[in-house]
């Protein structure tokens, strides 16, 4: 199986606590880059994603050192995405036509926000048909308010994606297995 890893929006301007507030995940980064490793040394795809945001005063907006992605995912890649949404399938080039173009049955996602653009990324893409690794310890997410005024954490949001993921999506992983197996899939 031909699966590629996506890596959503791993930008310096998430780094913006006083915008974003509390992160999870602080080894998101580094398992991203492992997985990348993974990926490279299989011979698999790597798409990179963008996020350029039109919301005043993002720190992800065009043109900014915010939107500028992080060295940990810099170096070359087969295909990079830019989008203004949180679906990577909503971007530009087309993701969807460059995937099947290339023949790939799958994909890992991974990156910036958990239960925002990589959810939305992971639904999209298993309601298109692709076999869907999500790797969940590869993602980093924000705490949000809720409607009611509380504080809706981080690590509880990640688990609500994760079961949202493996309850009619795909499959929840983490980046031990998923290095471990992509380099199983790209030698069978």
């Amino acid at each position: 199986m031909r699966r590629a890893l996506l890596v959503v929006d791993v930008q310096y301007g998430f780094d913006d606590v006083g915008y974003w507030g509390h992160r999870s995940n602080p080894a998101c980064e580094a398992n991203i880059e492992a997985l990348m490793a993974a990926w490279r040394t299989a011979g698999q795809p790597i798409v990179r994603i963008v996020h350029d945001s039109s919301t005043a005063g993002s720190p992800l907006a065009a043109g900014t050192p915010g939107n500028a992605i992080k060295e940990q995912v810099a170096g070359p890649v087969d295909l990079e995405v830019h989008k203004s949404v949180h679906s990577a399938f909503h971007g530009h080039p087309d993701l969807d036509g460059w995937l099947r173009s290339e023949a790939v049955d799958g994909i890992a996602v991974c990156g910036i926000t958990t239960n925002m653009c990589c959810e939305t990324t992971a639904r999209i893409g298993s309601d298109l048909g692709y076999d869907l690794w999500f790797v969940l310890d590869a993602t980093a997410g924000y705490d949000l308010p809720s409607t009611d005024g509380s504080v809706v954490t981080a690590a509880q949001l990640a688990r609500s994606t994760a079961a949202i993921i493996a309850a009619d999506f795909g499959t929840v992983i983490d980046t031990e297995t998923a290095c471990a197996s992509v380099s199983v899939a790209s030698t069978v």
